[in-house]
C-alpha cells in the first residue's frame, strides 16, 4: 500500500483531517500555526485564525463547525467569517481543543488538553442540539474520537494512558450508555494512540504518535494491517476520495528534535494512501 504526499505544507502540528462529502475536498489544521487548509484538485486554500484551531465537522455545503481554543463556531468557507456557537472551557485559560469528530446523530464530540500538556487538565465533550455536555474529565491528551458504522460504539483515548476506550451509545440519541470498556491496551508497549477513524466494516484505523504508522484493528481488537509513513509523528487519519478508499493522514514537526527533523524532511506534510477498503462518509453536524 503505497503512501504519497498529498500536500507538502509543513505543519507544526497537523491535525483534524476532514473529507467534506458534498464538496469532495479535504480540510485539515495546523494547530500551532492557527491555520485551516483545504485542497481542491491542485489548488491549496488557507485561513488564519486568532487562536488555536484543531477539528471540524461539516454543517452544509458552505459551512463547517470549527473547534478553536475557546469555542465552537460556524465557519463560512467562502467568506472566511466565523459565528460563535458556544464557549469551550471559557474559565480554563490553560486548555485548548484537540481531537474531535461528528457522530451519527449529528452531534459533535470534542476533546481538550493543556497547552503545555498539563496532566489531566482536559476533558471530552459532546455538543448536541444546543447543549455542550462534559462526558469525561481528567484527560491529558484527548484523541481517537470516532464511531462504529453500526452506531453502537464511540471510541476515544487519553494518549499518555495508552488505552483506547469503547463507549456503548444510546441508539436513539447517541449519548453514552453505561461505562466505557477497554478496547485496545498499549500500556505495556511503546505505542501511543493518536487520532482514529472507523471504516465501513467497523475496523478502527489508529495513527500512532512516534511510530511512523497507522494500524488497522478488528472490532475485536486484533491487529489487521499496518501502513508505514516516512515520518514519526502521524497524527490523524481520514477516509476520502470519490469512493472513500483514499486514506489521508496528517503529521507533525512538533516533538521532533533538530536531528530527527533533519532526518525526516517530510515531517508536517499531509499524506494519502490508496486502500481497497472504504471508509464512512463523515457525519453531518446538525445544529
Amino acid at each position: 500500500m503505497s503512501v504519497r504526499i498529498f500536500d507538502n505544507t509543513p505543519c507544526q502540528l497537523g491535525e483534524g483531517p476532514l473529507w467534506h462529502p458534498l464538496r469532495e475536498q479535504l480540510f485539515w489544521f495546523d494547530i500551532i500555526g492557527k491555520s485551516l487548509y483545504c485542497r481542491h484538485r491542485e489548488q491549496i486554500q488557507s485561513w488564519q485564525f486568532p487562536e488555536y484551531v484543531s477539528a471540524a465537522g461539516w454543517i452544509d455545503h458552505d459551512t463547517l463547525l470549527v473547534a478553536s481554543q475557546s469555542s465552537l463556531s460556524k465557519f463560512d468557507i467562502d467568506s472566511g467569517d466565523s459565528d460563535f456557537i458556544c464557549a469551550l472551557e471559557p474559565d480554563n485559560s490553560i486548555t485548548r481543543s484537540n481531537d474531535g469528530r461528528a457522530d451519527p446523530w449529528g452531534g459533535f464530540w470534542i476533546g481538550t488538553m493543556g497547552n503545555a500538556l498539563e496532566k489531566k487538565a482536559g476533558a471530552i465533550y459532546r455538543y448536541y442540539r444546543g447543549e455542550l455536555r462534559k462526558l469525561y474529565d481528567k484527560i491529558t491528551v484527548s484523541n481517537a474520537i470516532c464511531f462504529s458504522p453500526d452506531r453502537r460504539f464511540g471510541y476515544y483515548t487519553d494518549t499518555p494512558q495508552q488505552i483506547i476506550w469503547r463507549q456503548p451509545l444510546n441508539e436513539s440519541d447517541g449519548w453514552p450508555l453505561g461505562e466505557p470498556v477497554k478496547y485496545l491496551d498499549f500500556s505495556t508497549t511503546k505505542i501511543f494512540p493518536d487520532g482514529a477513524v472507523c471504516d465501513v466494516d467497523g475496523y478502527l484505523w489508529n495513527a500512532q504518535w512516534g511510530s511512523a504508522r497507522i494500524a488497522r484493528y478488528s472490532p475485536e481488537g486484533v491487529l489487521d494491517k499496518i501502513i508505514g509513513f516516512p515520518t514519526d509523528h502521524i497524527t490523524c487519519p481520514a477516509f476520502g476520495g470519490t469512493d472513500l478508499c483514499d486514506l489521508f493522514a496528517t503529521s507533525a514537526i512538533e516533538g521532533l528534535g533538530e536531528q530527527a527533523h533533519a532526518g525526516q524532511p517530510l515531517a508536517g506534510n499531509t499524506f494519502v494512501a490508496r486502500t481497497n477498503i472504504a471508509g464512512q462518509n463523515e457525519h453531518q453536524v446538525i445544529l
